[in-house]
């Protein structure tokens, strides 16, 4: 069992899932909503990081993938089941963490809920806004785009800066197709082929300082903006061409003519341990 069978297997039932954020139409504009859990011992060990680091890290994960849709965020709702072990001197480093990330973006707090549990869990949800029909989907990529990246890859930031201004832009641009890269390059480009039945072909990548190919790939945790465009688009500044969308088999990505395997961070195939990524 992996996240992608997972998500295949729902898809029939549920056809609004397969983005970053699932779209709903709301008079003239869309709304976008997203949620995202992070969990004491799987996304990170509390000796490590302070109540504050958690709480912002809750937030930008999700505003991360309202920024993949090119979107607002203007919402938000957090639970936090708590285990023993957090006091409320610690809930209220969570929600200064938080908090300053959310006015940074104008996100509103609106409610949420509190239980116990074992370890820690936070599941923040935000609701977004973007004009009618003009969110950024992972469907459209067209053979002839090019593919970007917006950052070097391979070095994670646990307090990493949500790409939410890039998104909007690329979303003026004409972006034939966008998503954020969580769980690694080879994995979260498969995907996006996939959805857009196309294959693609790189032949470069940026890498953060210190970062092998391989952790260019595979290791994740990035949370830059994957996207393609048209060839006669002049992407923003900043932006790293790393190669191109063709035809041919759906799913498949190869870099310098070598298979590239869709091995990034997958919850269901890895051990249940803390992320080595977001140390």
């Amino acid at each position: 069992m992996t996240e992608l069978s997972l998500v295949a297997a729902l898809a029939k039932r549920l056809p609004r899932i397969g983005d970053d954020c699932a779209i709903v139409r709301h008079g003239d504009e869309d709304l976008l909503f997203t949620t995202d859990l992070l969990v004491e011992d799987v996304h990170f060990r509390r000796t490590e990081r302070t109540a504050a680091d958690v709480g912002y890290r809750a937030l930008a994960r999700s505003l991360s993938d309202i920024a993949a849709m090119g979107g607002d965020p203007r919402w938000a709702t957090v639970a936090l089941a708590l285990p023993p072990w957090a006091t409320e001197r610690w809930v209220a480093g969570f929600y200064r963490g938080l908090l300053s990330l959310a006015a940074r973006h104008k996100t509103e707090i609106v409610g949420g809920d509190f239980s116990r549990a074992p370890v820690l869990i936070a599941d923040v949800m935000v609701c977004g806004t973007v004009p009618t029909g003009q969110a950024l989907r992972r469907d459209r990529a067209r053979p002839g785009d090019l593919i970007y990246v917006s950052g070097p890859l391979g070095r994670g930031k646990w307090r990493f800066v949500p790409r939410l201004a890039l998104g909007r832009q690329l979303r003026a641009l004409g972006a034939t197709s966008c998503m954020d890269l969580s769980d690694g390059l080879s994995l979260d480009l498969h995907r996006l082929t996939l959805a857009s039945r196309v294959s693609a072909e790189l032949n470069t990548l940026p890498l953060a300082r210190g970062a092998s190919l391989e952790e260019g790939f595979h290791r994740g945790e990035d949370y830059e903006l994957l996207f393609t465009l048209p060839a006669s688009v002049k992407p923003p500044r900043g932006a790293h061409a790393v190669g191109k969308v063709t035809r041919g088999k759906v799913g498949r990505v190869t870099y310098n003519g070598v298979l590239v395997t869709p091995d990034g961070h997958d919850h269901f195939r890895s051990q249940p341990q803390p992320d080595p990524r977001t140390a």
